[in-house]
């Protein structure tokens, strides 16, 4: 595995305790960063930071007083903050929009939208102050494509892929990225909130006839947190196995 250079840069990463978050995580610490994991599950959050040599918040996504909090938290145990990778979210039920139910709408919209928009916001002052930070968020092909049944998620990772869009514009004269991932399906615990069905239709739509690996989302992820990434903002970078190719 090669590896980026991340030395002294400070890393968090959002929904980091496992899946696709954990394995940028471990990918960011094998470049040289120090890592701030934040999590609803702050056990898992606490057990693998102490792993990785890092610093672990419990923090709710959707909540500005959580945001801040770790955001202090982290940058008195690590230091400033570098790069952000807005990874936290939930699917939420598979059912037809005339079947949605509107708390559940509300909840995908909020984690998977709302979330990323918080965490963003939060940490570009301080990026701005020191001209410099790399930000990712984690979108999903279903935002460009639309999954049938996923209505909400679909809309929240297009919604992604506009403020990334949006954000990239805004800072695009300052030393700060703000590009966005949009993954085909992995196998991570996200798995158990879909439906058999559901999950034979994503793989269905991939030619490669696999769902990808979250450490090939993480190699990608961390190639756009190096300095290397320099002229390259407010993009959507595919890696969905020749589903989509634009």
């Amino acid at each position: 595995m090669n590896t980026y250079d991340l030395k002294g840069r400070v890393a968090v990463i959002t929904g980091g305790a496992r899946g696709i978050g954990l394995a940028v995580a471990e990918r960011c610490v094998a470049g040289g960063a120090k890592v701030a994991i934040w999590d609803v599950d702050l056990a898992e959050a606490q057990a693998q930071a102490t792993r990785l040599g890092g610093f672990a918040a419990k923090v709710d996504v959707t909540s500005e007083a959580d945001i801040n909090a770790a955001l202090a938290g982290t940058e008195a145990a690590l230091g400033p903050v570098d790069l952000l990778v807005a990874n936290a979210g939930i699917t939420g039920p598979n059912a037809l929009v005339e079947n949605y139910p509107v708390d559940a709408w509300r909840q995908v919209i909020d984690i998977d939208l709302n979330g990323v928009f918080l965490c963003d916001r939060a940490v570009i002052p301080g990026m701005r102050a020191r001209n410099y930070g790399r930000i990712v968020n984690i979108a999903s092909v279903a935002g460009k494509e639309g999954n049938p049944n996923a209505a909400a998620y679909s809309a929240a990772k297009a919604g992604v892929i506009g403020l990334t869009k949006s954000l990239g514009k805004e800072l695009a004269q300052t030393g700060i990225r703000v590009n966005c991932v949009t993954p085909a399906a992995a196998k991570t615990d996200i798995f158990k909130q879909m439906t058999e069905a559901q999950i034979a239709y994503m793989l269905s739509k991939i030619p490669m006839n696999r769902f990808v690996q979250v450490e090939e989302i993480a190699n990608l992820v961390c190639w756009l947190l190096t300095e290397e990434c320099s002229f390259s903002t407010g993009a959507v970078f595919d890696v969905t196995g020749g589903r989509s190719t634009y």
